[in-house]
């Protein structure tokens, strides 16, 4: 539990840098085409959004009649994203946590949705087991990845991508119960990422079949 419980603090402390030290070059944002294009097919349900930074996505969804908690492990990012629902009058659960620490419904959410994610790998692939049981039988998962990742420029911002779940490894730990649609390198509409860099995305959306 120790060792776990550094790891979380580590993290924290290693995105709250981030977004301390990048505050200006992080903009609010729009939320992500590929979410309202997803959400826009479902009834509105409980959902779940997993790192959900300054909170375009959370609130966005909270605005179309979605009952919504929003994780994330920066206390930072939490309250630029707290101050935005306040602005736009609707209310979500802010929670910050990793996923694999937090403490959600047995129950299960109709959407889960994650841009971006800085699951860890670990030897008991807790992010991975949590991230299924999240969704509920009848659920939506959305998962979305920056395409084309130039590992060396990631490397520079201190952030390893082979320390964390990818496109592939999400698709790879869906089995049989699940629907599943894969969309490699779709195009942004406005690019991402500091410079710019990130044009395309790996966009994998599944379907929880009921039991």
């Amino acid at each position: 539990m120790t060792g776990s419980s550094d790891a979380a603090n580590a993290l924290a402390d290693e995105w709250d840098e981030r977004y301390t030290s990048l505050a200006a070059e992080i903009p609010d944002g729009a939320p992500s085409a590929v979410l309202m294009a997803v959400a826009g097919e479902l009834a509105p349900g409980r959902a779940l959004e997993i790192g959900c930074g300054v909170g375009a996505d959370a609130v966005w969804l909270a605005g179309q009649g979605w009952e919504v908690t929003a994780l994330d492990v920066s206390r930072v990012a939490l309250e630029r994203a707290r101050s935005r629902g306040r602005q736009a009058g609707v209310h979500v659960q802010w929670v910050c946590a990793r996923l694999e620490d937090a403490e959600l419904s047995g129950a299960g959410f109709d959407l889960v949705t994650a841009h971006y994610p800085a699951l860890r790998h670990s030897p008991g692939h807790d992010a991975q087991k949590a991230l299924l049981a999240a969704v509920a039988p009848g659920g939506t998962l959305l998962v979305v990845h920056h395409a084309d990742i130039d590992v060396e420029k990631a490397r520079s911002y201190g952030f390893d991508p082979a320390d964390y779940l990818s496109h592939d490894d999400v698709a790879a730990m869906l089995g049989d119960e699940w629907d599943i649609s894969i969309q490699r390198r779709r195009p942004r509409e406005e690019p991402a990422g500091l410079d710019g860099q990130h044009t395309h995305d790996d966009v994998v959306r599944a379907l929880r079949r009921r039991t």
